[in-house]
């Protein structure tokens, strides 16, 4: 009889558990099994953004990236100043091989929230976020720049 105190399969606390679980997994580098069990709980509960975003992270370890682009950006549609899914995202997208929309979402998450991994990913104190002289179109031709090649621009203006 046992089995009347275990949650059923699709109770809201085996949900909680494979979340935990999940997280687990993950940490454990295994993120093929995370997905496994999140796959199971955002069926459950679509709106879950959390779960989304876990499973996001999922997917990106797993690099599956077409699947962790599309759980990025529901994610983002959902909490579009999510700074940490703007910058996983852009790490997306720079794994891809597409560094324009990787930048974009890069910029996005340190103006969001100016963190140091997110202002070194964005680039801001290299030349093209230094360029305050009028020439906006000049961001994209710096994108190979080393951003400790330079000092840090002004931000007066």
């Amino acid at each position: 009889m046992s089995e009347t105190t275990r949650p059923t399969p699709s109770s809201p606390e085996t949900h909680v558990i494979d979340y935990r679980a999940a997280e687990h997994l993950l940490a454990a580098r295994d993120p093929r099994g995370a997905v496994k069990l999140l796959d199971s709980v955002i069926a459950a509960h679509p709106e879950n953004t959390a779960a989304r975003l876990l499973r996001a992270r999922a997917f990106f370890a797993a690099a599956q990236l077409r699947p962790a682009e599309l759980e990025f950006e529901l994610v983002l549609e959902r909490e579009p100043d999510n700074a940490f899914a703007h910058f996983a995202l852009a790490r997306t997208f720079e794994r891809a091989g597409r560094p324009e929309q990787a930048r974009r979402h890069f910029r996005l998450a340190a103006a969001l929230d100016p963190q140091p991994e997110y202002l070194a990913a964005a680039r801001f104190e290299g030349p093209a976020a230094g360029d305050l002289t009028g020439s906006s179109d000049s961001a994209g031709s710096s994108d190979s720049a080393d951003p400790s090649d330079s000092a840090g621009s002004s931000d007066s203006g």
